[in-house]
């Protein structure tokens, strides 16, 4: 990932490369790592998040009409 610094405007820069960390999720991948999670609890982790997505999709999904 690259960054320019363009006109000594470093702050600016540094809101970008915040900014691209953001959308690529570097930040959640830091905390989850920061401890260790075991297999067991990864798995329930994961059917959990797998089911707020379909719930939220769900939500949001037009009725079928007959």
């Amino acid at each position: 990932m690259q960054v320019s610094v363009q006109g000594n405007d470093v702050d600016k820069a540094l809101r970008l490369l915040k900014r691209k960390l953001q959308t690529e999720g570097f930040f959640k991948e830091i905390k989850k790592r920061k401890h260790y999670e075991k297999p067991s609890v990864k798995k329930k982790r994961k059917q959990m998040e797998a089911e707020r997505k379909r719930r939220k999709a769900q939500r949001f999904r037009k009725p079928d009409r007959d």
